[in-house]
């Protein structure tokens, strides 16, 4: 059909025909725009989706020290681009840019502001699921010491192996993430790294791409036989700016278990993160 058809087709129609044709097609339109935001906020409660990202993830922390005086802003810097290897293989690389402002940590400590040390991840992965819907990837992790204060770094070089797996069934994704590090090079007057950190996760994603996570960023530190257990609960937002595609995270953390010189009580995490979907 012609446009100087379709436009006599469209003359011959009432007003509320018209009208109810617009309102129609805006309806399917926005449906179409919020569907999308779903997938992606489904997306990025998979941590080797393949999806670019950029998130900036702050987290307040407080109590911090023998006396509690103690308090740490970190902000990490966590970009993931995914690399296609080719039809069967994906490799996800995961990078942990910490920048710390942090104060009194311990009795004299003082102040200090800077990078903390990078962890990077490169996460192999299948680009299908398993046939039970599993999601999974593993490779290795990597301690750089790039800390600008003796207080904000280990001064060690460290490496080991980092996995992930998950489950999405319908609004649910569900899984877990861990590593391993030890330390293998750096200041020898400095202690040895062997530190695990496991990381389960559970995320309820809505139609109108509003996600709740319950998480724990879990370390155990083998050397000194210490856990730190912070448990947070956050609500996350997909939305757009213009063309840029967001998601705003926030809620708070609870520390159900620490070393004496680390945080304790309440904490809190927000979450600002760029989408550059394909």
């Amino acid at each position: 059909m012609t446009f100087k058809r379709l436009h006599s087709a469209c003359a011959g129609l009432s007003l509320r025909t018209r009208i109810l044709a617009a309102s129609a097609s805006v309806f399917v339109s926005t449906g179409a725009v919020a569907q999308d935001a779903s997938d992606l906020a489904k997306q990025l409660a998979n941590p080797i989706a393949s999806l670019i990202s950029l998130p900036f993830q702050a987290n307040f922390d407080w109590n911090i020290g023998p006396e509690d005086d103690g308090e740490r802003l970190t902000v990490n810097v966590q970009p993931v681009v995914p690399i296609s290897l080719n039809e069967d293989w994906n490799l996800i690389s995961r990078t942990i840019l910490p920048i710390i402002d942090q104060s009194d940590i311990f009795p004299g400590a003082g102040s200090q502001s800077g990078l903390g040390d990078t962890v990077q991840s490169l996460f192999f992965s299948p680009v299908e699921p398993t046939a039970n819907g599993w999601i999974w990837g593993a490779g290795p992790v990597f301690l750089l010491p790039t800390g600008t204060d003796d207080l904000l770094s280990a001064d060690k070089w460290g490496v080991g192996p980092t996995a992930v797996a998950l489950k999405q069934t319908g609004p649910w994704t569900m899984g877990g993430l861990a590593n391993h590090i030890w330390s293998v090079a750096g200041d020898d007057d400095r202690q040895d790294i062997s530190q695990s950190f496991v990381q389960p996760f559970f995320t309820y994603t809505t139609p109108s791409a509003m996600s709740v996570t319950l998480t724990a960023d879990s370390t155990y530190n083998w050397k000194t036989n210490d856990w730190t257990i912070p448990i947070g609960l956050f609500a996350a937002q997909v939305f757009k700016v213009g063309s840029q595609t967001l998601q705003v995270q926030a809620g708070p953390r609870y520390y159900a278990q620490s070393p004496d010189s680390g945080p304790d009580g309440w904490g809190a995490r927000f979450n600002f993160v760029l989408l550059f979907p394909k």
